[in-house]
């Protein structure tokens, strides 16, 4: 009991310890595609439109993340090795989402989500790394 206990506890402090970098590496990719400090642009300027892309591409990582556990078996090395690999595909594949959404918008789609102003360009970036997250979360096996 107390050992399944122990293996329980060390198996969550490692998903956990994944996630957050995944969700740290989802973040840095935001703040590549953005233009200016993803940080200054929420924190300092309260910008929403930076917010909520922040917010749909953390939302994705963690879809991601919860399905790859969930599937995952008993087996916490397969398990992490799983995660980590859908992970990354998942922020990839978000990052060229949005790249593909810039390339077919008028504007730079980066300058447009770092507008004071609610834009619905956010709103469908937003949708768009959401639908691809749950994408990947549905293919994972």
């Amino acid at each position: 009991m107390i050992v399944e206990l122990a293996v329980g506890v060390v198996g969550t402090v490692a998903y956990a310890a994944v996630g957050v970098v995944l969700m740290g590496l989802g973040y840095g990719l935001v703040d590549l595609l953005t233009p200016g400090k993803l940080g200054e642009l929420i924190w300092r300027e309260r910008n929403p439109n930076a917010a909520l892309v922040l917010l749909s591409g953390l939302a994705g990582v963690g879809l991601i993340v919860v399905t790859a556990i969930l599937t995952s078996d008993d087996a916490i090395g397969r398990g992490l090795l799983s995660t980590v690999v859908y992970g990354l595909l998942g922020i990839v594949l978000m990052g060229a989402s949005f790249l593909l959404l810039d390339a077919l918008t008028p504007g730079k789609l980066g300058e447009t989500v770092t507008e004071h102003a609610l834009h619905p360009a956010a709103w469908v970036t937003a949708v768009v790394h959401l639908a691809v997250a749950g994408i990947i979360a549905a293919s994972v096996t």
